[in-house]
């Protein structure tokens, strides 16, 4: 699992789902959730989780997506399987992983050091931890 640290700007909640406006290493992302069972406010800092698998990428990106979270990362390793391509990518100081179809990797030319998007969706995100003071775990 990913993580992300990140703080949260905006809480925009109608019934029972939830849009968190967040920033991430000064970067703008969004969270989409149903029913959350705990409190959360701006200025709380948070740690996401995402999957090594939803994490799509791109080298270029033309006209608008409906993807939220466009992040702009360095890939700073490749491990390319007989299936699958893991790449290790840098966002600001963090690290993620993706999982792509070794087809893709080599159709796009994913090589070490290239910039490229990760492209995660809103309703891929999960909320792992919640920073207070108490350091409140959330499952």
């Amino acid at each position: 699992m990913n993580e992300i640290r990140a703080k949260i700007t905006d809480i925009q909640s109608s019934d029972n789902l939830s849009v968190l406006s967040l920033d991430a290493n000064g970067q703008t992302m969004r969270l989409m959730a149903l029913g959350l069972s705990f409190p959360l406010s701006h200025d709380l800092e948070i740690l996401l989780g995402v999957k090594s698998s939803n994490i799509s990428l791109a080298t270029s990106i033309q006209g608008e997506l409906s993807i939220s979270n466009q992040l702009p990362c360095i890939i700073e390793s490749l491990e390319i399987g007989t299936l699958l391509c893991s790449v290790k990518l840098r966002f600001g100081e963090t690290l993620l992983r993706s999982v792509i179809t070794k087809a893709s990797a080599l159709q796009m030319g994913l090589h070490e050091q290239q910039n490229l998007i990760a492209l995660i969706k809103a309703s891929d995100l999960s909320i792992i931890k919640i920073f207070q003071t108490s350091e409140t775990k959330c499952d």
